[in-house]
């Protein structure tokens, strides 16, 4: 009777791990969301270019730095570095 619980509980451990790695790995790839920040999943953003253009789009994917003003936008396949000031992050 030991061994099957001891065998048992083996099992859950390991499928309990093998689900919180697909999580892990899902979240982590899959660009517009973050395992750490609570909500920021945005729909659309809207940059100023130093040109005075405006590039608008939906975004595929975004990422800040922590030590820094500056982020990096992925807008319809196109990624964009810029400064906080020049980007609008929207969830619709």
């Amino acid at each position: 009777m030991k061994i099957k619980s001891k065998i048992f509980i083996i099992i859950i451990v390991i499928v309990v791990i093998l689900v919180a790695a697909v999580v892990i790995y899902w979240e982590s790839t899959h660009g517009n969301r973050s395992l750490i920040d609570t909500k920021y999943r945005f729909d659309r953003a809207i940059i100023r270019l130093p040109n005075g253009e405006i590039a608008d789009g939906k975004v595929t994917s975004w990422l800040d730095y922590d030590d820094s003003d500056v982020v990096q936008v992925t807008i319809d396949g196109k990624t964009y570095l810029t400064h906080y000031s020049n980007v609008c992050l929207i969830d619709e």
